[in-house]
């Protein structure tokens, strides 16, 4: 897996195990030689994936629209930074750059990134891996819910089963680079913007 795009919030939220997890991941992806891809801010969580990911010797590459980086404090040390026209623009070509999904902790925004990028995978707009660094629980009412909407007939099995999640980084990361160099061999590994 050469790229991740990565999904977390513009918040450090209250318990500190957050930030230390996606430290750890931003140094791990930066030792495997993984460029991150994410939303380009500097505060919250975003920031700290994107430091320690940065300070390890990776590669980041920050997308932002721009109406946001003109409220917000783009991150000024990233490798790369596209500012594009608005949110669609920014999560079609977070979709492009990266060779799977990673939801961490976050707010609304990091919840509807995750089930775009997912429902994408679902309709076959892409054939990428999407995972959920599960940091101290924090997916489990998620999951909860969506084994709810499976017992209700609203979704299939085999949409929860495609879900990659993970308490630890070294597995996550392990399982989403098996996943993913098993979709580029795929047809539709790529992302079909005709069908968005």
């Amino acid at each position: 897996m050469r790229s991740l795009t990565v999904f977390t919030g513009s918040s450090h939220g209250h318990d500190p195990v957050h930030a230390c997890e996606v430290r750890r991941l931003g140094e791990r992806l930066a030792r495997q030689g993984v460029t991150v891809v994410y939303g380009g801010g500097q505060v919250g969580l975003m920031g700290v994936l994107a430091d320690a990911a940065l300070q390890a010797g990776g590669e980041v590459h920050g997308v932002m629209p721009r109406g946001l980086a003109d409220r917000e404090a783009a991150h000024p040390g990233l490798t790369r930074l596209d500012v594009v026209a608005d949110m669609h623009e920014r999560k079609r070509r977070m979709a492009e750059l990266g060779e799977g999904f990673l939801a961490m902790p976050g707010g609304v925004g990091t919840l509807e990134e995750l089930f775009e990028v997912w429902t994408w995978q679902h309709l076959e707009i892409h054939a990428k891996p999407v995972g959920l660094f599960d940091v101290d629980g924090f997916w489990q009412p998620l999951l909860a819910m969506v084994d709810h909407m499976i017992a209700a007939g609203f979704l299939s099995s085999s949409r929860r089963e495609s879900l990659i999640v993970e308490e630890d980084v070294e597995p996550l990361i392990a399982r989403l680079g098996s996943r993913a160099q098993q979709a580029a061999a795929e047809p539709g590994a790529e992302v079909d913007v005709s069908k968005i």
